[in-house]
């Protein structure tokens, strides 16, 4: 009985072996070329992929074959974005990535350290964030941290060894996009009237919101604050462009040349949102005391209102 069942172990896994090598061995119908199948000796890929298995059509099969050789500096019969797409994809944009989540944190830090911490008096408090404000910006907030760390991953996904935890990010950004493009137009209806641009925001530009100075001074800003207004366009609008130009990439509805546009605004447009993620997260949660618990509980201190955002409290007073 012993030998039966190694025997049709055996027998199994020969026919294992025998029908793999007849599923990916040469296809007479297809041509050939030096014992090997060729597809492109005819019409490209189109040979071997079925109409219906083809992502983009346009790049597939023999168009894909004629778009190679525009790829990499010096490549024949270079045009478009090929060599300006190669070259900052293969040599930049992870070193810029790299560079901006390395100083940027730094120069905070070094803020943190000379300037340090505002702090304010948390006795009286202002509500000035209602629940719905509060469930919509955590539900777009959190999708839109996944997708910066998991683009981050696959930035450097080389470095990182690739395999699963790559496509498992990969996974996990096309999700996060798609929970980011519902909350973030939410959020962007509810409060792009308080974002809009005032005289007043050149004035706190002028003198970076008074971050630079330990003094407490009335500081002009409103509800938001020019930098939390730049950050809210940038997350948005940007945000946007981001998801449009990465379901271009994704889907593939579109020729090479578009594609590499799309794929060059969507590493650009990541350079900005990366650097002002850090930057928002670190005026959240280090540079005012207890600034993050007014987006959590919706509250914020009297004394914090009237000297960061002291055109927001005149309003207030005067309702």
């Amino acid at each position: 009985m012993r030998n039966l069942l190694k025997f049709f172990r055996i027998f199994m896994l020969v026919l294992f072996v025998a029908g793999a090598s007849l599923s990916f061995g040469a296809n007479p119908s297809v041509p050939q070329k030096d014992g090997k199948q060729y597809a492109e000796v005819i019409s490209g890929n189109n040979a071997l992929i079925a109409p219906s298995d083809r992502a983009n059509p346009k790049i597939y099969g023999g168009p894909e074959v004629e778009a190679i050789k525009t790829w990499g500096i010096d490549s024949p019969n270079s045009y478009g974005f090929g060599e300006i797409f190669t070259l900052l994809q293969g040599h930049y944009f992870s070193v810029i990535f790299g560079i901006l989540i390395v100083l940027v944190p730094l120069a905070f830090l070094g803020h943190f350290m000379v300037i340090g911490q505002k702090k304010f008096n948390h006795g009286k408090k202002i509500r000035v964030f209602s629940s719905y404000n509060i469930f919509v910006h955590w539900c777009a907030a959190i999708p839109f941290v996944a997708l910066c760390l998991t683009g981050l991953v696959m930035v450097f996904g080389d470095k990182l060894g690739g395999g699963g935890f790559v496509r498992f990010a990969r996974d996990v950004h096309g999700i996060a996009t798609i929970v980011f493009a519902i909350f973030g137009v939410l959020m962007f209806l509810m409060w792009f009237k308080s974002a809009l641009p005032r005289s007043y925001d050149i004035d706190w530009l002028m003198i970076m919101g008074g971050y630079l100075s330990k003094e407490k001074k009335p500081i002009p800003a409103g509800k938001f604050n020019a930098g939390q207004k730049m950050w809210f366009w940038v997350c948005t609008l940007g945000g946007f462009a981001m998801v449009i130009s990465g379901a271009f990439m994704f889907f593939q509805f579109s020729d090479i040349n578009t594609l590499r546009m799309m794929a060059l605004a969507h590493n650009f447009i990541g350079f900005l949102i990366v650097a002002l993620l850090i930057t928002h997260i670190y005026m959240a949660v280090f540079a005012i005391e207890g600034a993050l618990h007014s987006i959590i509980d919706g509250h914020m201190g009297e004394e914090e209102i009237a000297i960061l955002h002291s055109y927001y409290y005149k309003e207030i007073n005067a309702a």
